[in-house]
């Protein structure tokens, strides 16, 4: 039996490299003129996502000036805390983009696009106190990638009614790419465009999903960057850091992680070893200065955090897991330290690093601003440290005055509750947030809100301690599963259906919760 044939290698096998690129460029031509449905390119800076902006814009630039009749929107998503020398290629990137399209009169419109100061990665973490993101708990994919992207283009969509999502994604990435991309492209309603299955009324062209790394690299190496910059630096970045792939635009939770890829985010904690910047500082002297990065992410990654860790859950209810409780957020101390490394990093980069890191900002002021207003009104710790951290880390005083010229005790009342209250932390938490409490509604006509206010303080802190606690979650839910299970060994004698039973036990618990 004769060898079965084998797929071509590379996809300028069969027509040759000049043949499949032209035949590209005319396809993206005819794409662009054939309607007037905005485009949307992402841009991560990495390899694929560059060699189709290429494309594009060699395509578009081609057009004569009266045929570029729509807008190109390069967008590209900056968590805040990528890989410092990924981001400041990317920066630097957009801004040659926006000079060269406007000397060129082609209509390519680059974005930098970050998330909400409510959901950047340390007003949740430092703020919050989410733990470090976990497989099972990955809070900042959403928050700092999607939801950016996402906005960006519904926002396209509703001033427009569609959009065309242009993006470089590839089959080779992994098999499970290449069998959603398979799956989307059955449902093409245009050849070529294949609906997005989590935006409405946006449609996707992948103008290299067929392309092997090999091609990628080909490509970049024989045709010149058109906006000014040079594709040899970029393959210079690639070597420097581990052999996996890049960092895509991500718009959906199918897409991988930065984690999963050769580019992400610093901070990250979805995977074992942070291997790109590790390989950075270890293939390139100049570049020790990130050492601080790495050390504070391994320590943002400890496998046993839960002494750091509340044993209440955010809402301040505990909740039992193989007879332990689950942990919560982050506590005070733990939060505390975290601000205090990552100031601490930040100035140590500034003071000893190149010059071209002296300014980096690892961390911003209004993200320190909104992390010192969640500690005080929201978490009710009225010590009101961020200040007196920043001053130590930084060397200067925190730009803003006090957050509230009312607070209830100074910083020697706060030492001396806490002394009274004997090292307690459960009752120092409760007792501060009690005189907090009374504070704000101390000159409010309407008292509206008080009592639920009391309520949920002393819901949250009544426990002696973390196995009081857990010693009456454990009651509660013997108490529940017992009164269950007398509810239906009853209703079993009566010979009561089994679905009665189940809208007996639904309705016994809602008028037992009503009295």
């Amino acid at each position: 039996m004769a060898n079965p044939q084998k797929r071509p290698q590379s996809v300028f096998d069969e027509q040759g490299f000049s043949n499949i690129v032209e035949g590209l460029i005319r396809e993206i031509q005819e794409l662009y003129s054939s309607d007037d449905v905005p485009w949307i390119v992402g841009y991560s800076g990495g390899k694929d996502s560059t060699a189709t902006l290429q494309l594009v814009w060699i395509a578009i630039a081609r057009l004569t000036p009266e045929q570029r009749k729509k807008t190109i929107h390069v967008i590209s998503t900056d968590t805040l805390v990528e890989n410092p020398i990924v981001a400041a290629w990317v920066t630097h990137s957009l801004e040659s983009m926006r000079r060269t399209a406007a000397a060129q009169e082609l209509p390519v419109v680059p974005h930098r696009l970050t998330p909400e100061l409510n959901d950047s990665f340390w007003v949740n973490l430092i703020g919050r106190g989410y733990p470090a993101p976990r497989p099972k708990f990955r809070w900042c994919t959403e928050r700092l990638k999607i939801k950016p992207s996402n906005k960006f283009i519904n926002d396209i969509v509703r001033a427009s009614g569609e959009a065309i999502l242009v993006l470089g994604i590839r089959k080779a990435e992994s098999s499970v790419r290449a069998h959603n991309m398979e799956r989307q492209e059955e449902k093409r309603v245009r050849e070529r465009l294949s609906p997005n299955a989590s935006l409405p009324n946006s449609l996707v062209y992948s103008p290299i999903e067929d392309w092997s790394n090999d091609d990628v690299w080909m490509f970049l190496m024989q045709i010149a960057n058109p906006w000014g910059y040079e594709n040899k630096d970029l393959l210079t970045m690639y070597q420097g850091a581990s052999p996996d792939g890049e960092c895509p635009l991500v718009v959906d939770s199918t897409t991988p992680s930065c984690g999963d890829s050769r580019f992400g985010c610093w901070v990250c904690t979805l995977v074992d070893q942070d291997k790109s910047m590790h390989a950075m500082i270890q293939n390139d002297e100049d570049k020790e200065w990130m050492l601080p990065l790495l050390e504070l992410r391994n320590a943002l990654d400890t496998p046993d955090d839960r002494p750091l860790r509340d044993f209440r859950r955010m809402n301040g209810l505990v909740q039992l897991f193989h007879d332990r409780p689950i942990p919560g957020p982050y506590k005070q101390f733990a939060r505390e330290q975290w601000l205090k490394r990552v100031l601490d990093a930040q100035q140590w980069i500034r003071t000893h690093g190149p010059s071209n890191v002296r300014d980096i900002e690892l961390i911003s002021l209004p993200e320190l601003h909104e992390i010192r207003r969640m500690w005080v009104v929201e978490k009710h710790e009225i010590e009101d440290n961020l200040p007196r951290i920043f001053k130590e880390a930084a060397g200067k005083p925190f730009p803003a005055g006090p957050l509230d010229d009312n607070l209830a005790l100074n910083s020697e009342d706060m030492k001396t509750l806490r002394e009274i209250c004997g090292g307690n932390d459960l009752v120092y938490e409760l007792t501060r947030e009690l005189l907090d409490v009374e504070r704000r509604y101390r000159t409010v006509s309407r008292r509206s809100g008080l009592v639920q206010a009391l309520e949920e303080a002393l819901g949250r802190s009544f426990y002696s301690d973390e196995g009081d606690a857990t010693q009456r979650a454990l009651r509660e839910r013997d108490a529940r599963q017992g009164a269950q299970k007398g509810l239906y060994q009853q209703l079993a004698l009566n010979e009561v259906p089994l679905s009665s039973a189940a809208t007996a036990g639904g309705r016994s618990s809602r008028d037992s919760g009503s009295k």
